[in-house]
């Protein structure tokens, strides 16, 4: 094999284990989604059932807060260990985190399932520090184009383990079963990354030492300007993405987890033509679309009462979130190539900081509004059948509502970047 033919060859595998490891991580996300009611219902109702939402929010924002510590971290650390050694960590970090998850019902142990969905959440941020940036390494002049591509694999896996989660509680297995598929990718992903040659990342390669790229924390002040942007579009694609099952399922008379697996599924399509979208409007333009449309899908799932009308603003919602991520990841990547994985590590711990703590508040918000709605906390334990799922649509409406104002204040901030850096243009 010649020397061009071989560094393509492996330049396709590290870009297939590559869409492997976010696929993972989207599975997870549709994994942690199908198991939040069955968690609320064999775990956290017998704990404190007028907390038991709020209890929900708090475990799976375990996962952002293991998701944004990885990736603060993980960006020097990638510069410094490598990005097979954190992929590996990733992989271990979802083996571990299912085992603790799985254990923790037997035991009765709220804290079983924080540490576990932290573990799992560590190894979320792992793929993620070490994945983006070997992207754009490896592909220097589409960045933006193949973070889409990349990305697209997030909803692939949210899509399948979606499906899988309906199709095996239709015939009879239980939710520690669902759990157990994030074990099959993990084993997968550590085996190609023991077949592959991984780069230096991109800020290594171009000879800049750590503290040139620290100091661009200084010289680039526009930069937080992104970081703050980040925190309000992770927080409108993921705080409702992990709660549209929960919160939907008693109101449309349909698994809610159907809703975000025909979002994921839109995503996925449409991740794959962000390059030539962003030659026609720009990466700024392109955001600016995203946010409206997620502010408008957002406010129409919360008053969403059927089936119909539930599709009709998650496809909204979809399109409006689609881009966000990776087209974020993609921006600052071309603007700022000298923050190297360190300002990619940082973008990401500020999108899961932010949702870390949004979940919860949509989870206190819900528990609120469901107790007010039904009259009391002795109340709520009595209703039954339509009176239940009233009383369950209210609560859903606030809690979604409350998210939905998020991508509302993004969009004037969008359209001044959009208008400074067309005037620095001309």
């Amino acid at each position: 094999m010649t020397s061009d033919a071989s560094f393509e060859a492996n330049r396709q595998l590290l870009f297939v284990l590559s869409n492997l490891a976010i696929f993972m991580i989207g599975l997870g996300f549709a994994v942690r989604s199908n198991i939040a009611p069955d968690l609320q219902a064999d775990l956290f109702n017998s704990i404190d059932v007028a907390r038991s939402a709020a209890m929900v929010g708090e475990v799976i924002a375990a996962t952002f807060i293991g998701f944004a510590l990885t990736l603060l971290f993980g960006g020097a650390l990638v510069d410094l260990i490598g990005m097979k050694r954190v992929l590996y960590f990733a992989a271990f970090a979802y083996v571990a985190g299912s085992v603790l998850v799985f254990l923790a019902v037997g035991a009765g142990s709220y804290w079983l399932v924080y540490i576990g969905f932290l573990c799992t959440g560590l190894g979320w941020g792992a793929v993620e520090a070490a994945t983006n940036p070997l992207i754009t390494t490896v592909y220097p002049d589409e960045k933006t184009h193949r973070l889409n591509i990349l990305h697209a694999w997030w909803p692939a896996g949210i899509v399948v383990g979606g499906i899988a989660g309906l199709g095996l509680e239709s015939i009879g297995f239980g939710w520690k079963v669902n759990l157990a598929l994030l074990l099959i990718p993990g084993l997968v992903l550590a085996w190609l990354v023991s077949r592959a040659d991984f780069p230096v990342t991109e800020r290594v390669a171009r000879g800049i030492t750590s503290a040139e790229m620290f100091s661009q924390l200084v010289k680039s002040p526009g930069f937080f300007v992104w970081v703050v942007c980040m925190m309000g579009t992770v927080t409108a694609e993921l705080a409702p993405g992990q709660w549209v099952d929960l919160t939907l399922s008693n109101v449309v008379g349909m698994p809610g987890i159907w809703v975000l697996i025909y979002v994921s599924a839109l995503m996925f399509v449409m991740r794959h033509f962000a390059g030539p979208i962003v030659e026609r409007i720009s990466t700024v333009g392109l955001l600016i679309f995203s946010v409206a449309s997620a502010a408008v899908g957002l406010y129409g799932l919360s008053l969403a009462n059927s089936p119909m009308l539930a599709f009709l603003a998650a496809t909204i919602w979809g399109v409006g979130v689609c881009y966000l991520y990776p087209t974020m990841l993609g921006s600052v990547a071309e603007r700022y190539p000298s923050g190297g994985a360190f300002f990619l590590g940082i973008m990401g711990f500020a999108g899961g900081m932010a949702t870390q703590f949004v979940l919860p508040i949509m989870g206190q918000v819900f528990d609120e509004a469901k107790l007010d709605a039904a009259g009391g906390v002795e109340a709520f334990k009595n209703l039954r059948g339509p009176e239940l799922a009233e009383v369950i649509r209210v609560a859903s409406v606030e809690s979604f509502q409350f998210v939905a104002f998020i991508p509302v204040v993004l969009v004037p901030i969008f359209i001044l970047i959009w208008l400074f850096e067309r005037r620095q243009a001309h």
